[in-house]
């Protein structure tokens, strides 16, 4: 398995991101616009959280709040888990099944590299799997 790097090499290098004074309605349609599940939250360039859909339902919906007027740093979860641009794949999918959580953001120091989730090591992990079964191909052909 690659370092998680390597995915956010292969990726578009825009990092969504909201601040903590964003309304929830407006990071929703953030989401939505970007077609992912969660975004990183900064402040000032320092990553403070993340706000998933997640978050939405279980902290606005369920409670019966209203998303135009709480602000993301309301609800968002922060104390986030990060991990390190060298940390490998596998270990990432091991950390976020451990966390039951499904995007990691990446770090690097304080700088922020980006946010990977569980869909990107999946398909990591099943690129991978699909290139051994060519070489086995091959090599049995030979």
């Amino acid at each position: 398995m690659r370092p998680i790097i390597e995915l956010l090499k292969k990726r578009d290098a825009t990092n969504f991101c909201l601040a903590p004074q964003d309304s929830v309605f407006a990071a929703l349609q953030q989401l939505a616009d970007h077609d992912v599940g969660a975004m990183m939250v900064l402040d000032n360039g320092k990553l403070v959280g993340v706000f998933s859909e997640r978050d939405y339902t279980r902290k606005i919906a369920l409670a019966g709040k209203s998303s135009k007027d709480t602000a993301v740093r309301e609800i968002m979860t922060s104390g986030v888990i990060t991990v390190a641009p060298t940390v490998r794949t596998r270990d990432c999918l091991g950390l976020m099944s451990q966390k039951r959580i499904r995007h990691l953001p990446v770090v690097d120091g304080d700088k922020v590299l980006g946010m990977i989730s569980i869909r990107d090591i999946m398909d990591d992990i099943i690129a991978d799997h699909e290139l051994t079964i060519s070489h086995l191909e091959h090599y049995i052909s030979s």
